[in-house]
């Protein structure tokens, strides 16, 4: 069966940087099928071939050395481009080309599937789903045997308030089962690695449990400055860029419970299960267990505020209220302007109940470092393991050890971008890696309480630290409180 992908907001980065490029790598994998047309909408007049030739010059950019010109002449003759104003008109047109598109050859416009991708900011997600359903582009019923998907950008709401009111726009034209809200992290191979990992490995999952592990650490920082997102930054902040969705995904893969199958609707049921089961926190609870802060040149970032409370960090610490995890404090942790670019999980496990053995110092030592497992998300992707061994030619003296497994050396060739991935499984239906409204609705019910005490009694606690570090100079004494410390890992790069 024939499918068509219609990307609306076409002219933007996202299209150009990450989706053409991601279509050509599926197509140069021949998991593409020749049946497949791809349609830009966007407001700029453009010819097909003029489109083609603009997307050759980013495609061969952000593909790297995969790019060659006899896959992508190929490849470009997919590409189509339709003109018009989300805001100013209405889709009958635009149903009109793609039916002229759709009964090219043997195709028939009763059996093409269609993709739509809402690549546009998100004040047009309502807009553009009710235009959909105004031109019957997006009922199955008068499609026949042809399905009607749309995929759906973060950020999906601004707070709980805005993601139920657009959770209620886009289910007054499609149905939950049709609606895929994307969150690129899900697509990585190291984050669905955590659920191998877990639940493929026996020797693993009989400890991932409260009566093993003292502490869990997910970090996703940042190099590069807020730079010009600052108009974007300034309404979202920390806690709606990162924590809402990339960071409370991560979290659910290595929270969550075993699915008896994995299926869309048996994974997130048990990430949903995970979201409802953090403790939402009180105003006086937040004080104490969130740290916000800003990098000190923020405020000299064009289109920033002189006086911006904006936060660039931030470092929460949340409990999950089940039998597994009772009494597990889980800290996030997030910055623009680190000192490197990484996204990791630290599992650290609890001491032994009694150490008989010496640390390197000769002393007998009760506090040898405790076993860690340390999953590398991206950019050296890779799990390392920490564990105690003998030193050689000693008496039993104990020296910290690391097991390690690196994605790249492992497997040959490069890792798939996350978007390679997620379009695929939208094309065939599978919505595993895609959230569903329940999941998104449950997050927000987990960051507003902190957000919204931030805005109306911490507007003045914030901490500076200087770009390049690990964050406000008092987050370490901050987690210490809790009898616990932050790893803090740069990862090697190795070419």
């Amino acid at each position: 069966m024939s499918q068509t992908i219609v990307i609306f907001g076409a002219s933007g980065d996202l299209t150009s940087r990450k989706l053409i490029p991601a279509l050509y790598q599926l197509y140069r994998k021949n998991r593409l099928r020749e049946t497949v047309r791809i349609v830009g909408f966007s407001r700029t007049p453009m010819s097909d071939e003029q489109w083609r030739n603009k997307l050759a010059e980013t495609t061969q950019t952000f593909s790297g050395g995969t790019f060659t010109q006899e896959k992508w002449d190929a490849f470009s003759q997919m590409i189509h481009y339709f003109s018009g104003d989300i805001e100013k008109s209405g889709f009958d047109g635009l149903e009109t080309y793609l039916r002229s598109l759709e009964n090219t050859g043997s195709d028939t416009e009763s059996h093409a599937n269609r993709l739509y991708y809402l690549s546009t900011s998100p004040v047009f997600y309502a807009s553009i789903a009710a235009k959909l359903g105004a031109a019957g582009m997006a009922s199955e019923k008068e499609a026949a045997n042809g399905t009607r998907r749309v995929i759906i950008e973060k950020p999906f709401g601004t707070n709980l308030e805005t993601a139920k009111t657009l959770n209620t726009a886009i289910h007054q034209v499609f149905k939950e089962r049709q609606i895929y809200r994307i969150d690129h992290y899900l697509g990585k191979e190291t984050v669905n690695n955590v659920l191998v990992f877990r639940f493929a490995n026996t020797m693993f999952e009989p400890v991932w449990n409260r009566n093993y592990i003292d502490n869990i650490q997910i970090t996703a920082n940042e190099e590069v400055t807020v730079g010009h997102r600052a108009a974007f930054y300034e309404k979202a902040g920390i806690l709606r860029d990162m924590f809402q969705n990339h960071l409370l995904q991560i979290l659910t893969f290595v929270l969550m419970e075993p699915p008896s199958r994995f299926e869309a609707d048996a994974v997130r049921d048990e990430k949903v299960k995970v979201l409802r089961a953090i403790r939402a926190m009180a105003p006086e609870e937040v004080r104490t267990n969130t740290i916000r802060g800003q990098y000190r040149s923020y405020r000299d970032e064009p289109g920033v505020d002189k006086d911006s409370q904006t936060a660039t960090y931030a470092a929460v610490r949340l409990m999950a209220d089940n039998w597994r995890w009772k009494d597990v404090p889980i800290y996030l942790r997030s910055g623009k302007a680190m000192s490197c670019r990484t996204t990791q999980i630290v599992i650290q496990f609890k001491q032994p109940p009694h150490s008989m053995f010496q640390g390197e110092s000769g002393k007998r030592n009760k506090t040898i470092a405790a076993n860690r497992l340390l999953i590398q998300i991206q950019p050296a992707e890779g799990i390392q393991i920490y564990f105690q061994t003998k030193v050689p030619d000693t008496d039993m003296k104990c020296r910290e050890t690391t097991f390690n497994f690196n994605f790249r050396q492992s497997f040959q060739g490069e890792l798939p971008e996350a978007y390679e991935r997620l379009l695929l499984d939208a094309m065939n239906g599978d919505a595993s890696l895609f959230a569903r409204s329940d999941e998104v609705e449950a997050a927000w019910e987990i960051i507003d309480p902190i957000q919204n005490t931030w805005e109306t009694q911490l507007a003045d606690h914030l901490s500076f630290y200087e770009a390049g570090s690990w964050g406000p100079n008092h987050a370490a004494d901050w987690i210490r409180q809790f009898g616990q410390e932050w790893f803090d890992f740069c990862p090697l790069l190795h070419s």
